[in-house]
């Protein structure tokens, strides 16, 4: 299996700490080493895969040659401008196809949690087999532990040909639910969250994408053979518009199958959700850092150049940087994609 990881995007919910020189994917947040070389580290131990190729922007190119090892240079894959998640793995397939249309290609994130390798592999293993077994699109979902808001949701047939893999076909996909909704979906116990992996051969992918999303296909098709030899594909790819592998082509096609995981798994998509995976003290503090809580309860705080003193606050995110700070309710944070719009306009040194 050729394995693609997606690390172009900003992280712009981790700001202060993620900026655009160092996004999410390249920060040291669990352990001491960055996201990205975690993801890598994960998939080369396992047996099938092959080759793992990372896609990215162009001002992360030698960053991550720096930084990143266990990748050969070669396989470290520009996208001109981000286009979405269509483009970028539609022109990996178009690549891969070029030498071989019978591979199995997965995709994954780069910057995404997950424990328990062992459940993670067997996950990987299923949705390998049932990728192969036919002309099937894979997804991995995950069971939910609690009704979650901030994920996307997979709602899955539970009369399946492919029990023995823990693959089902996919009824529908769900975007992030409010509260109420998410209980619903988890007490039917047929609603699985989307770990936003993806498993197809080559060839059955470029037919899906040729039926929903052709005019796309039609450009990618005369850019593989551009990217193969190193030329640059800026024109061509001017030429596209940007689209999700989710809304372009996996909500539109009727041969989807979701593996079910047990794994445990966090997307890390906000400083929330960072909290949830720490581990806090009796009143459900987390510091990192040099810091102090007095009268306060439900912290994350997160200050390592500089000392930080709360006093009489709970449930509040507390992120302090050389050049700034924040500080947002915990319920409150995925308002600071807003908060990192409202800089792009007004304080781009700070971006």
């Amino acid at each position: 299996m050729k394995c693609v990881i997606l690390a172009g995007g900003s992280g712009s919910r981790f700001w202060p700490k993620s900026r655009n020189h160092r996004p999410k994917q390249l920060l040291n947040i669990i352990g001491d080493k960055s996201m990205l070389q975690i993801t890598i580290d994960r998939l080369k131990s396992i047996k099938f895969v092959q080759e793992i190729f990372i896609i990215t922007r162009s001002d992360l190119h030698n960053l991550i040659i720096n930084e990143i090892s266990g990748i050969s240079e070669k396989n470290i894959i520009v996208e001109p401008s981000g286009k979405n998640t269509a483009p970028a793995i539609g022109m990996m397939a178009s690549l891969f196809a070029l030498e071989d249309q019978s591979q199995i290609m997965g995709i994954f994130p780069a910057d995404h949690l997950i424990m328990d390798q062992q459940e993670f592999e067997s996950a990987v293993s299923n949705a390998y087999k049932t990728a192969k077994a036919g002309e099937n699109l894979v997804t991995i979902g995950i069971k939910p532990h609690y009704p979650s808001t901030a994920y996307g949701y997979i709602q899955y047939d539970e009369v399946s040909d492919k029990k023995s893999m823990n693959a089902f076909p996919v009824k529908t996909f769900a975007e992030k639910p409010h509260e109420k909704l998410a209980k619903r979906f988890l007490s039917s116990g047929d609603f699985l969250w989307n770990g936003g992996m993806f498993f197809w051969q080559v060839s059955t992918f470029m037919k899906s994408m040729n039926r929903s999303m052709p005019k796309l296909m039609s450009v990618l098709l005369k850019i593989a053979p551009r990217l193969k030899n190193r030329e640059d594909i800026t024109k061509l790819w001017n030429k596209i518009e940007a689209e999700s592998i989710d809304y372009g082509l996996l909500e539109k096609a009727e041969n989807i199958y979701v593996v079910t995981a047990n794994f445990k798994w966090n997307d890390i998509g906000s400083w929330r959700s960072l909290y949830d995976i720490l581990n806090s003290d009796k009143k459900g503090n987390i510091i990192r850092g040099d810091s102090v809580i007095m009268e306060g309860s439900g912290n994350l705080i997160i200050s390592e150049k500089k000392f930080t003193a709360v006093i009489g606050l709970d449930n509040v995110v507390v992120i302090n940087t050389e050049d700034a700070t924040l500080i947002v309710d915990k319920s409150k944070v995925e308002k600071v994609k807003d908060l990192v719009e409202y800089l792009k306009e007004n304080k781009t040194d700070l971006i």
